[in-house]
């Protein structure tokens, strides 16, 4: 085995190897990494115990690889990132590049992925924009193909994010929150906890806990997530708090600080406060519900909102 270095990168070719992954003493702390010869590793890069850095990856500057650390082929981690440990990252995928933004000027930032993530094929993760600022993933997180965090965005634990969701700049994401497929978050949204947007939705207002988005629109709730409330161990009477607060906000035609009001003066639950604290807190205003008696002008005559019909005007 020889080692060459030179503008910064450390590279490890190895002799006779004839497998598909070797094992080479990790320079900083004595752990052992498996890293491929074709991959190309800064030489300011940690890597923790049992890391395994496949074909023609990429880990850059001021990387950090927690213990177990998996990287298939054709990764890219550019810099200034820190992932956890058992998470594993998919072929194709680029994390810890320049974030989006016009204003970017190069100043140090970061992204943090959490403990034991998986992040499929083609996802794109990118560091904060602002001096010192971070995007941050939480732990347990599931990041399906092509889909994008953009700068600065919070993603609490256990989200999931299914194929070519988009999520973009300071969007915050609460625990265990599910977007279907191609879903479209608009910068500085929030999706509360056990919130779940059905495929195709757009959202550039605020999504309240434990609600759902109706799939092909934009901003518009159809009600409660319950399969997922019950699938995070909700009991009888959490889900009955929870249908009293979506209820009294979207079918009671209250504005919503009055929504707000009633709903505090009337139950004290924990999910309530929650749902209460989350709606007062939006500065976007929140999605509202959809209602299938609804009409909609299409410029050629009326689109009735619930099956998509076209009438005649």
């Amino acid at each position: 085995m020889s080692e060459i270095r030179g503008a910064g990168i450390l590279r490890t070719r190895f002799r006779g190897f004839s497998g598909c992954t070797r094992e080479r003493v990790a320079r900083r702390n004595g752990t052992h990494a498996r890293i491929h010869p074709s991959a190309v590793v800064d030489r300011s890069a940690e890597l923790g115990h049992d890391v395994e850095v496949g074909p023609f990856c990429f880990v850059g500057p001021n990387v950090v690889l927690g213990d177990g650390v998996r990287l298939c082929s054709h990764v890219s981690i550019v810099s200034n990132t820190r992932v956890g440990s058992g998470t594993e990252v998919h072929a194709g995928a680029v994390l810890g590049d320049d974030p989006q933004d016009l204003a970017f000027d190069h100043t140090e930032s970061w992204l943090e992925v959490g403990e034991r993530c998986r992040i499929r094929e083609g996802v794109t993760l990118h560091r904060g924009t602002g001096a010192g600022t971070v995007t941050r993933i939480g732990n347990d997180c599931f990041l399906m193909a092509n889909s994008h965090v953009g700068h600065n965005a919070r993603l609490g634990n256990g989200v999931i994010l299914t194929n070519g969701t988009l999520i973009a700049g300071h969007v915050e994401i609460g625990d265990r929150a599910v977007l279907s497929g191609n879903c479209l978050v608009h910068q500085f949204t929030r999706i509360g906890r056990l919130a779940m947007m059905c495929g195709g939705s757009a959202v550039q207002k605020d999504v309240p806990p434990f609600c759902m988005t109706r799939s092909l629109s934009a901003n518009s709730l159809i009600g409660i997530n319950l399969i997922g409330l019950r699938r995070a161990g909700f009991t009888s009477e959490d889900i009955r708090a929870v249908k009293f607060a979506f209820d009294t906000m979207f079918r009671g035609r209250m504005a919503t600080p009055t929504a707000v009001r009633t709903l505090r003066e009337k139950s004290s639950h924990p999910l309530v406060v929650e749902f209460c604290d989350f709606v007062a807190a939006s500065k976007r205003g929140v999605c509202r519900l959809f209602r299938e008696s609804e009409i909609v002008a299409d410029g050629r005559g009326v689109v009735d909102g619930g099956n998509g019909r076209e009438r005649a005007a």
